[in-house]
């Protein structure tokens, strides 16, 4: 630089140099005009926010943490996965509850859920299913509502799995860019944890 001369630029859009490398250096106010390695030509919203719900339809949403994705799960009595739901990170758990309860899996004697998914008609709707809703009441409830907080002990199975599914990077970090893709690889995970069923079987 002690020659007013200028280090060789990155390609610009017509993959060409920007200037004949050793010229003296223009104005900053020129430079700035410059091709350089960190420019892009055609920028623009990010391809999901283009339609309405792009993002939405695929499991994304803006929440404390970023741009992530929440899974909502269904679990057996000994903490094994049996299907899962996506939504985004800011949503309310209260609204997968109706996609929980509709995944066709075993109907099970009780569904033992944290508060987040407390509400009337979650717990009318299992019910009616002939199922006993195990969900703390809010705190900001008029009425108050019993619950077997014994049984809820058991909820800390659904936990352990959250922690063991999570074990696995593409899971906990999801890069997939569709919802279907992740979902695939939910199911694979799973997979690995309900094998140790099978094969310790006699």
């Amino acid at each position: 630089m002690e020659l007013g001369l200028c280090p060789v630029p990155a390609l610009g859009g017509a993959r060409r140099l920007g200037r004949d490398a050793g010229k003296p250096c223009r104005a900053w106010a020129h430079r700035r005009l410059e091709p350089h390695d960190r420019f892009h030509h055609h920028p623009g919203p990010q391809p999901g926010r283009r339609s309405p719900g792009g993002t939405h339809k695929e499991g994304f949403g803006r929440s404390r943490g970023g741009f992530t994705s929440k899974i909502h799960a269904r679990s057996d009595g000994q903490g094994r996965p049996l299907g899962f739901v996506l939504t985004g990170g800011e949503a309310s758990d209260y609204k997968a509850a109706a996609a929980l309860i509709e995944l066709p899996v075993a109907k099970p004697r009780m569904m033992l859920a944290d508060k987040g998914y407390d509400g009337d008609e979650v717990r009318t709707a299992l019910l009616m299913k002939g199922v006993l809703p195990v969900i703390p009441p809010k705190s900001n409830r008029r009425e108050t509502i019993a619950c077997d907080f014994k049984a809820y002990k058991d909820r800390n199975r659904i936990e352990r799995m959250f922690n063991r599914i999570k074990q696995f990077r593409r899971i906990a970090t999801r890069y997939d860019k569709t919802a279907a893709s992740y979902l695939g690889f939910l199911a694979l995970a799973s997979v690995k944890l309900w094998m140790p069923t099978y094969v310790n079987r006699p």
